[in-house]
C-alpha cells in the first residue's frame, strides 16, 4: 500500500478558496492517498505554533497555506523548513506578481472576498430567487430569471441551478412531464431570456431513476424508471427544444460544475447577441 500523505490545509479564512485549490490539484494524480486536515481562520503565529506541533505527530505532510499575511506566512515558512516539511502558499505568488502588474500594495485582509458587499447581497437574492423558482414554481415572474433550466426529471435541473444561483444568477427550472408543461410565456420569450434545453442518455437518465426509487424505497413507478418511456421523453424534449430554437447540452457524463460552464458561456453569448 502506497503512502498516506497529511495534507495539512492551513488559511486565514474560511478555507474555501484553499479546498477548491486542492481539489483541483488531487484530480491529477490517479494513485494519491491522502487524508485532509484543515485548519481556518490562522491568524497568530501561537495558532501556526500549535499546528507544528501537531505536525511533529505524524509522517508524510505535506502544506498548503492561503495566508495574505507576509509576517506570518514567513514565520510559517521558516519553522516549516525548520522540520523539513513541505510547505506551498498557493496565493502569495499571485498576488504579488498582481501587485507588480498594478503597480500597487495589496491589501492583505483575510477574508476580504467574503466581505458584504453589492456583489455579496446580489448573490443571496440570486440564492432566494432560485430556490422559490425550483421545479416549476413561481412561474408568474420567471421573466425576472436571467436563465431558465428545462428538462425531464433527473436531468440535474436544481443542482445546476443551485450551483449558478452561487456565482449570482437568478435561475429557474421546468420539469417536461407532458405537452403541457411549458408555461405559454416561456414559449414565446418576448423578452429574450437564456432558455437551455437539458438532456441525458436515457440508459443513464434509466440508471439515475432506479437509485433514486432505490433510496426512497418506492418500487410502484415502473413508468418512471421504463427506458422505452424515458426514451420517448427525451426525444420529446428534443423536439421541443429545436422547436423553440433552444440550445441544449447533454448532462450524460457531465459534472455539475461542467454543465454550470456551459450554461454560462451559452449566457454570455445571448447577452451579446440580445
Amino acid at each position: 500500500m502506497s503512502n498516506i500523505y497529511q495534507i495539512y490545509l492551513i488559511s486565514d479564512s474560511t478555507g474555501e478558496t484553499l479546498d477548491r485549490i486542492f481539489l483541483a490539484l488531487k484530480a491529477q494524480f490517479k494513485n494519491f492517498n491522502y487524508k485532509t486536515n484543515h485548519f481556518s481562520f490562522t491568524r497568530t503565529e501561537n495558532q501556526i505554533i500549535k499546528i507544528l506541533e501537531n505536525c511533529k505527530k505524524q509522517k508524510n505532510i505535506i502544506i498548503l497555506y492561503t495566508i495574505v499575511d507576509d509576517d506570518l506566512s514567513k514565520f510559517l515558512i521558516k519553522n516549516t523548513k525548520k522540520l523539513n516539511i513541505p510547505c506551498f502558499g498557493v496565493l502569495g505568488d499571485l498576488i504579488n506578481s498582481f501587485s507588480r502588474l498594478l503597480n500597487q500594495n495589496a491589501l492583505n485582509v483575510p477574508s476580504r472576498q467574503h466581505i458584504l458587499d453589492d456583489e455579496y447581497y446580489k448573490k443571496i437574492d440570486a440564492i432566494q430567487f432560485t430556490m422559490n423558482h425550483d421545479d416549476g414554481n413561481a412561474i408568474d415572474d420567471i421573466e425576472k430569471s436571467d436563465i431558465i433550466l428545462i428538462g425531464v426529471s433527473r436531468t440535474s435541473k436544481t443542482p445546476t441551478s443551485i450551483y449558478l444561483a452561487n456565482k449570482g444568477y437568478k435561475v429557474s427550472n421546468i420539469p417536461i412531464v407532458n405537452k403541457n408543461s411549458i408555461p405559454e410565456n416561456i414559449q414565446k420569450n418576448k423578452q429574450k431570456k437564456c432558455i437551455i434545453g437539458l438532456i441525458a442518455e436515457p440508459e443513464r437518465l434509466a440508471e439515475i431513476r432506479k437509485n433514486r426509487m432505490t433510496s426512497l424505497k418506492e418500487t410502484g413507478n415502473q413508468k418512471y424508471t421504463n427506458l422505452q418511456k424515458i426514451q420517448n421523453e427525451v426525444q420529446n424534449s428534443k423536439n421541443t427544444f429545436l422547436k423553440f430554437k433552444w440550445p441544449m447540452i447533454d448532462v450524460s457524463r457531465k459534472s455539475v460544475e461542467e454543465t454550470a460552464a456551459s450554461v454560462i458561456k451559452i449566457y454570455e453569448i445571448s447577452r451579446k447577441n440580445a
